[in-house]
């Protein structure tokens, strides 16, 4: 290992972005490497729920018309430049399950293809893009289709109406070339939803720029809008036109206090709402979501990068000498984190980590995964937590019985 605490502590003298970490609480002795699966709570967040638990108590139903009901249109218009999408075509809402079903129901309706096509799903994705897939199509009588893990999407396309793919794949953090795969499918005459969950607030999100017409994603991973925060849905401005979404609850409606018997989708993003949501963890979100404004995105990325090399670079000999796997891809194709595999010991090397407040996740088989959340990780943070990382596997203290069992969540 040849990188020096110096030469790291120099690093973070020169970091734009060390400034960000003070707007994070984090626990005294905490080295956060699991933003990818849950982000740390921005300082601001307690203020805001508590801002609105005031509200609640004394405006109480009034609160609706003071910010609430408008909230998913609202935070959609903060979060659209970060993923380079417009006002008026992302809306903060339900999860990326409900959001996913929406958009495969209106697609197909919008298309109107008498034998709707297939739904192809991508194989090695995170399992609920799949299920949700199978299940829309159980319900809809539509063919799905699995892309096999690796095969050319190409190769996969005919008779294919809508494909489903994450721009940064969870297990490997493999990143898509998002234009040129968006343009493929297109060519093929079908539609592509891009689910965003480990791309949006980690690096540079071009919808716009890349053709893009659908996406969904979530909130409480890079962008920290806390456990359970909101997802969100984008619809290209050209192609909100296109009749009912599946999912059709009132405040979906062009005039949900209309209360008529019949629906009526909204003219706009505002048809992809289903039904009331929490003010409370919106106003979470919107302390997040306040300061992304600030956030220069290219200096995000190349930090990001530097970050998630310097891990690598600390431990590459270690890797070596003790069978673990690197499978993190090249940084021009990387997402944020590195993707590590030793299919014996995989889940204890993470639980003897966390018991020391290195705090990485362990997916099934044998993965371990360390995300990169440039706005509260210093270079320090990321040198110290490769350090325990060394300590763990050469000292074999994963191997105490303790670190072996298994937890309901991992």
């Amino acid at each position: 290992m040849s990188v020096s605490l110096d030469r790291v502590r120099e690093l973070d003298r020169h970091d734009p972005l060390a400034g960000f970490k003070r707007r994070f609480a984090l626990p005294e002795g905490t080295l956060y490497l699991d933003g990818n699966s849950l982000g740390a709570q921005p300082t601001a967040a307690r203020e805001a729920v508590a801002a609105t638990l005031d509200q609640w108590r004394d405006e109480l139903i009034g609160g609706w018309n003071q910010g609430w009901f408008d909230a998913p249109e609202r935070l959609g218009n903060r979060l659209a430049p970060v993923i380079g999408a417009r006002d008026g075509e992302v809306v903060v809402t339900d999860n990326i399950t409900l959001n996913l079903f929406k958009l495969l129901g209106y697609i197909l309706e919008r298309r109107g293809d008498g034998d709707g096509g297939a739904v192809l799903s991508e194989g090695g994705n995170f399992p609920t893009d799949g299920y949700i897939a199978q299940g829309f199509c159980r319900l809809g009588g539509v063919e799905h289709r699995v892309l096999p893990e690796g095969a050319e999407l190409a190769d996969h396309l005919d008779g294919v109406a809508v494909v489903v793919l994450s721009q940064v794949n969870y297990r490997t953090g493999r990143l898509r070339d998002m234009a040129a795969t968006t343009r493929r499918v297109h060519e093929a005459g079908a539609e592509v939803i891009w689910d965003l969950a480990h791309s949006a607030g980690a690096l540079p999100v071009d919808l716009a720029g890349s053709g893009a017409r659908y996406a969904v994603g979530c909130t409480y991973k890079y962008l920290n809008g806390g456990p359970g925060a909101p997802g969100f849905l984008y619809v290209h401005r050209d192609h909100q036109d296109g009749g009912w979404q599946p999912l059709s609850g009132w405040h979906g409606h062009a005039a949900p206090f209309a209360f008529d018997a019949d629906y009526a989708p909204a003219g706009d993003i505002t048809r992809f709402r289903t039904g009331t949501h929490s003010a409370l963890a919106y106003s979470a979100l919107e302390a997040s979501l306040s300061m992304w404004g600030d956030v220069d995105m290219a200096a995000l990325r190349e930090k990001s990068l530097a970050l998630s090399a310097l891990f690598r670079d600390c431990l590459a000999d270690l890797f070596e000498a003790h069978g673990i796997e690197d499978i993190t891809p090249p940084a021009a194709e990387r997402g944020s984190q590195v993707s590590l595999v030793d299919a014996d010991n995989g889940y204890a090397i993470v639980q003897a980590l966390i018991s020391r407040g290195v705090i990485g996740d362990y997916r099934e088989p044998g993965l371990m995964r360390f995300g990169f959340t440039p706005l509260y990780l210093s270079f320090e943070d990321v040198w110290r937590a490769a350090m325990h990382f060394r300590e763990v596997v050469e000292s074999g203290e994963y191997r105490e019985p303790r670190f072996h069992v298994r937890g309901a969540v991992t």
